[in-house]
């Protein structure tokens, strides 16, 4: 591709984006920084959606009533209910659906699966594969580990679960209903009901430890 044929494309990329950007005002949706933003033609717009700098919006995605997406956010072929909220420096892949009142924080990846109502990823984890129930609570650091090498694996985390921070939930996994899985965890089997469920090493201590 010649730098000529370079040049026009990217004016009319820069043309179609003044264009989306200015429908997506017009039709109510508040860009804090329209410049940065760049969106695509078959998006779903509900009420009172506000869209911060440096924010990414792919094909396919739908976007509910009272939504706030946060900067250097990126989001593509997902539902977002409403009262969501997502970023900054967040990544919503294809396959995902955030239900109503969730929270995507910051520095979180969610991969083809199901967020339920009310439940928060506030930061620093990956949820790939997996329906997680409502009224969640997954800690900053937690992985599901949904690769083993040949096939993606499923994680199930049902409601009113709490996560805590850096957890490695190894798929195929099950977590039941308001269970806690204690921080630092990797877990292997599923966790039932009401339980509490953790594997960490014994902390050892050692007096007056001189360094050599």
């Amino acid at each position: 591709m010649t730098s000529t044929n370079k040049k026009k494309i990217a004016l009319i990329e820069k043309h179609d984006q003044a264009k989306l950007r200015n429908h997506a005002m017009k039709i109510g949706v508040t860009l804090k920084s329209p410049e940065t933003v760049f969106l695509s033609k078959d998006t779903r717009y509900g009420k009172n959606v506000v869209i911060n700098p440096y924010v990414v919006i792919g094909k396919k995605t739908k976007i509910g009533n009272n939504v706030e997406i946060l900067p250097f956010t990126h989001i593509e072929n997902a539902i977002l209910e409403d009262n969501v909220n997502v970023g900054p420096f967040s990544r919503v892949r294809p396959g995902s659906y955030l239900s109503k009142g969730s929270r995507v924080g910051n520095f979180v990846e969610i991969k083809k699966s199901k967020i339920g109502k009310n439940t928060k990823i506030n930061h620093l984890s990956y949820i790939g594969d997996s329906n997680v129930g409502k009224n969640v609570n997954i800690g900053a650091g937690t992985i599901t580990c949904n690769y083993d090498g040949k096939k993606k694996n499923k994680t199930k985390i049902m409601d009113g679960a709490f996560i805590g921070s850096n957890t490695a939930l190894v798929a195929p996994i099950k977590v039941g209903k308001n269970s806690v899985v204690g921080a630092g965890s990797t877990l292997t089997s599923n966790v039932k009901n009401k339980s509490l469920s953790l594997t960490r090493s014994k902390q050892v201590e050692i007096k007056n430890y001189k360094r050599k």
